[in-house]
Order: structure tokens, then sequence, then C-alpha cells
């Protein structure tokens, strides 16, 4: 994926979709900091009448009334903050969701292929942590923007009102507060982004040893992988040592710059009290004001970097979002019949991975499996065994040739209806993070709960889920960590059974067991396989023998086809990889 180094803060306006369900709350958030930001600026004019028409004058009345009407202004100033904050969070909160939710949505009907170009990881990051720098910027950051700007005008209208000479003083002043303060700042958050890389490094080199403990252990590499962390540990202390020596210095030199700003302020100001030009009251306003126009400036200051980052985050998620599939469904996709038999054809297929255009995976490949015929795929590793079955469940298409199902070619059926006709059982089955009955009914949500236990029963899987802590409600974790390896591979053959494929494929699923759980899973296999078309990767001789009919692949191509003791006679590959391969 590329994306610009720096893109438009104007790209932001493209996710105002997302807010139009939401345009009451925004009118209402928008009311609330209106009055918000006018309710700060009336606290100055709040503390002018209580200093000249309270203390000044000595008018004990006048005093309580102005102290009074400042707590009230108070008030409500709280009140519409908690409600803009309530509001706008809500509205920050709502967008990362809507986002999560759509750019999730989309990536589902994106190719595997997608994912392996662009790395699964990144895409991840993006979809919960960008999301996270949105909702931050408009739950939080664009309201401080937009109230900064506010009281910041106001403020200055305020200013010149009170006195023109010195608002002048002020605002030639704020550039040469705001500017150190902001590049300190600046300085601050890049070695805090450092240090926060640092510890995330540390955090994952502690989860690799972590979850390799036994490995590491068993090589006695304790000693080098405390050397090792201990060396990353002092590098994030370096870094954290050099964000908090500059934060340090930020701190001091802002104190600095505001309060020499104040003293050069109130000694401009007393002399002109003194001169009559202006009351107490009025350079107590002013003092505030000028208060409040530093700080809107250095808020905004802060806003400008979030919108930059925030504008790089939209950037990237509106790139997931405008990600065409390859494989689609067609405008008008032909139906399949409501009774398919499962006859499969490949004709003249020849297909290249597009990370390796130059070097056909599969080339001119024809065959046809008839319905309910049992057919096993050998050939060495690369001969495009795993491609043919890619091919078929459509996540990607034949550069030339085609494949058919029932006659029909793929491209012309929904991909969806493809795929609810076929069941894939891995070699290494991938099971999710939940119970034992939500990854059988994975592929068949509606599956009555006997008919879950019905396809555990005839893959062997009944008993042993029944002897789980909390049986099919049992919690297995992420991945299925507390199965072995044939029960894992049971529940996945328990999953393709209650999706009742017509056509099934099989990347050997027996090939990395024990003996005792390589005969419980042959055993669901061959219950699987009945009166189903079924393709199978062999890496055992068992199932050589089973098949129907052999293919023999090899680069790509079709090589050899027939029964196990025909090919033993007439293909010399076969026979070199039944001596080497097919061994029990």
């Amino acid at each position: 994926m590329t994306t610009s180094s720096r893109p438009h803060p104007r790209i932001l306006f493209r996710l105002a979709q997302f807010l139009k369900p939401y345009k009451l709350r925004l009118v209402m958030a928008a009311i609330a900091l209106v009055v918000a930001a006018s309710g700060v600026l009336l606290l100055g004019q709040g503390l002018r009448l209580v200093v000249d028409r309270g203390f000044a004058s000595g008018n004990a009345q006048w005093l309580n009334w102005a102290l009074m009407g400042t707590l009230g202004v108070v008030a409500i100033m709280a009140l519409a903050s908690a409600c803009r904050f309530y509001l706008v969070s809500w509205i920050g909160e709502r967008l990362a969701a809507d986002l999560r939710l759509q750019v999730f949505n989309h990536l589902l009907s994106l190719e595997p292929e997608y994912f392996f170009r662009n790395g699964a990881g990144e895409i991840q990051s993006r979809l919960t942590a960008d999301t996270s720098v949105l909702q931050s910027l408009f739950g939080s950051s664009l309201s401080m923007a937009l109230r900064n700007l506010l009281t910041f005008i106001g403020a200055v209208i305020l200013l010149l009102i009170t006195s023109p000479w010195l608002t002048l003083m002020v605002l030639l002043g704020i550039p040469l507060t705001v500017v150190p303060v902001v590049w300190f700042g600046r300085r601050v958050r890049k070695l805090s982004r450092s240090s926060q890389d640092q510890v995330a490094e540390l955090g994952s080199y502690a989860g690799e040893a972590l979850q390799g403990i036994e490995t590491l252990q068993a090589f006695n590499h304790e000693a080098e992988d405390q050397k090792l962390y201990g060396g990353k540990v002092e590098e994030a202390f370096v870094v954290a040592r050099a964000r908090i020596f500059q934060r340090a210095l930020l701190t001091g030199f802002a104190l600095l710059v505001v309060f020499t700003a104040v003293g050069i302020i109130l000694w401009q100001g007393g002399h002109d009290v003194l001169a009559g030009r202006m009351s107490p009251g009025e350079l107590t306003a002013f003092v505030f004001y000028a208060l409040i126009a530093a700080g809107a400036v250095a808020a905004l200051a802060e806003v400008a970097g979030e919108v930059q980052r925030a504008a790089g985050a939209a950037e990237r998620l509106l790139e997931l979002l405008a990600a065409e599939p390859a494989i689609a469904a067609p405008r008008e996709p032909i139906a399949l019949p409501p009774t398919l038999e499962g006859r499969v054809a490949f004709e003249q297929v020849t297909f290249a991975y597009p990370s390796r255009p130059e070097r056909p995976a599969v080339e001119d490949f024809s065959v046809t499996l008839e319905p309910g015929e049992r057919v096993a795929l050998v050939g060495p590793s690369g001969a495009g065994k795993s491609s043919l079955l890619k091919l078929l469940l459509r996540f990607y298409d034949p550069d030339s040739g085609r494949i058919c199902l029932e006659g029909l070619n793929l491209k012309s059926l929904k991909p969806q209806d493809l795929r609810s006709s076929m069941a894939l059982v891995a070699q290494e089955p991938v099971l999710f993070t939940g119970t034992a009955e939500e990854n059988i009914r994975y592929g068949r949500p509606e599956a009555t709960d006997e008919e879950v236990r019905q396809a555990a029963e005839e893959a062997q899987a009944l008993g042993f889920i029944q002897a789980l802590p909390q049986g099919m409600q049992t919690w297995l974790g992420p991945g299925g960590v507390q199965l072995s390896g044939g029960q894992r591979q049971r529940l996945a053959i328990a999953r393709a059974l209650l999706c009742n494929p017509r056509v099934l494929l099989l990347d050997e699923a027996t090939s990395a067991l024990d003996a005792a759980s390589e005969q419980l899973v042959q055993e669901a296999l061959d219950r699987l396989m009945q009166g189903r078309t079924s393709l199978v990767i062999a890496h055992r001789l068992a199932t050589v023998i089973a098949a129907d009919r052999i293919l023999v692949m090899d680069q790509g191509r079709l090589v050899a086809s027939g029964t196990h003791q025909e090919l033993l006679q007439s293909s010399e590959l076969y026979r070199h990889l039944a001596e080497l391969q097919f061994q029990n």
C-alpha cells in the first residue's frame, strides 16, 4: 500500500458522509460549544464588575450581585461544556464505530491475495489504530479547536474594545511566546512517539520470548535473551530520559514566558490605570482575555498536528474502502440448480500468482471430476495442487481456460453461492476463539443443536467434546489451543459435515497426526466423503489407494492419471513418490 507522505487535511471532509445521520447532535454540540465559549468570555466582564463595582467602589451590594452573576455564568458555562463534551465524544465514538464496521465489512469482500499483498497486520492496524486517531480528532480535538478559535476571536475583539494599544502589544507578543512553546512541544511529542515505539518493541520482544518459552529453555537461551532484553530496556530508558528532560524544559520555559508576558502587560496596564486611561477592573479583564487568547493560539497549534495526523489516518482508511475486489459476482449472476450433482471440470486452465506472473502455478490443466468421484492429487512440492483448490473456491481466477461446476463457469456465479456448495478441510485447520459448538456451527449458523451434535458424532468428535469441562459450551481459546491436533481436525471435519457440501476439498488432513489420531480422523473423513465429489491432496498411501482416480502433477501440469496400480506401472514420477512420500 502506498500513501502520500503528507496528505492534505482536506481529505477529512470526505468523512462528512459518516456524520450525516447525526446532524441533530452536531447542531446541539455546536450550540453548546458557542454557549461555553461565550461563557468564558463573559467571565472577563464578570471580573471587571467585581473589581470596579465591588472592590474599587466599596459597594457590598454590587460586589454580591457581581459575584452571583459571575457564578451564574460559570454554572451555565459548566453545563454547556459538559453537554459539548458528551455530544462531541459521542459523535467521535460513533464515527469510529461506523468506520470500523464499514471498513471491516468491505475487507471481507476482498480476495485473500489482497491481504497477502498488503499484509494482514498492516490492515489490522489501520482498522484499529487509524480509527482511534479519527475518533480522538472528531471526539475531542476538533471541538477544542473550534472552541479555542471562537474564544480567540472573541477575546481579541474584547481586548480591542478595552485597550487598542495594549492589544497591539499582545498580538505582537503572542507569536513570540507561543512559537517557542510549540517548538518544544513538537520535540516532546516526537520523543514521546519514539518512547512509545520503544516500549511497544519491548512488549513485542517479551511476548515472542514468552510464547516460545519451551524452545527458549530447551536451547538454554535464557541468558542471551536476558542480555538482549536488558539492552532494549536501556534503549527505551535513554529515549524516556530525553523526553522528560525536554518536558521539563518546556514546563519551565512556558512558565517563564507566560508570567513574563503577564508582568509586561501588568506594568504597562498599571501605568494606564494610574494615568486614568483604564480602570482596575478593565485591566483585570484585559489580562484575563490576553491569557485566553494566548492559550487559544497554543491549543490551535497543537490541534494542527492532530489534524495532519488524522488526515493520514483518513487517507489510509479511505484507501481500504476504495479497494475493489478482484473476485466479484457478475452483474447478472446465474443461479446454481437447487439440486447439485457435483460435477467439476477444469478446461485448459492456466494460472500464475500475481506476485509471480512469469511462473505459472497451473498450466494447461484439463480434467473432469464426475459426481461422487473421489480424486487424489499427488505430486512434489510446488506442483500446483493447492492452487487447484484455491481456484475451485475462486480465491483466484485462472489467467486462461475456465473452471465449471455443473457446466456453469465459476465466473458466472456468485462467489457466495459457489462456496456454499463446497467445503474445505485444510491440513492445518483454522479454529476461532469461541466454544466448540460455535466452531462447528461456523459454516451454517442457523443449524439446530441436534444437527450440530450429529455432525460432531459423525466426525468422531462428540466423545472428546462431551469430556470437556462444559461440553459443547467449552471455551477453546484462540485457535483452539486447548485441543490436540487430532481434536482440532475432527472439529474442522464436523464443521464441513454440517455444511453438507456437494464438493469436498481436502488438503490431506491426517499428514501431521499420530497413528491413533490419524485412524479416528480417517474414519471421519471416509464418512465425510461418502456420496460427495472429493478432491484430495494426498500425502498418505491409504488416501491414495482409496481414491477412484489419482492425478499426478508436476510443475503445474497434469502428467499422469489412473489408479494406484495403473500408475505404479505407467508413471516413473508416481513410483518415486510412492516410494518416498506415501509411506505410513
